[in-house]
């Protein structure tokens, strides 16, 4: 069985949404972000909510891109991890809970990114063709 060259493309967008949805969110209440992160003992807190931004808007567009793919999905493990253990580690409420299970289960994802690649429709594969024709 074959898998349609458009599913990659398709799981990456999916994963990509919550990081695009969320760097927006967070731009339109900066305050209430970064009272967020000073919240939970973070330093830097104005420093932390730019990285976030940038993590989760650039990386999320990256990802839909499928540019650079391996790279930013990476990087948005690495920040989606450590998300998950800064600022949802009370397993004892439950809703921190589900937030810690789904920054793991995101993770997971990114990692089959990681290991599989960006697929037919992508940048990186659209570089890859024409490096090889040339």
């Amino acid at each position: 069985m074959s898998t349609p060259t458009y599913l990659p493309a398709l799981g990456r967008l999916l994963i990509a949404l919550i990081f695009v949805m969320s760097g927006v969110a967070k731009i339109a209440a900066p305050a209430n972000t970064i009272a967020y992160i000073q919240s939970v003992g973070a330093p830097f807190a104005p420093v932390a909510f730019a990285v976030a931004v940038v993590v989760e808007v650039g990386g999320g567009l990256a990802l839909i891109a499928g540019f650079q793919t391996r790279l930013t999905a990476t990087a948005l493990a690495i920040f989606t991890l450590a998300t998950a253990i800064l600022f949802h580690n009370n397993m004892a409420d439950q809703n921190q809970m589900i937030h810690f299970m789904k920054n793991i289960a995101i993770t997971g994802g990114l990692l089959q990114v990681i290991a599989f690649g960006a697929g037919a429709f992508s940048l990186d594969n659209r570089r890859k063709s024409v490096s090889i024709t040339a």
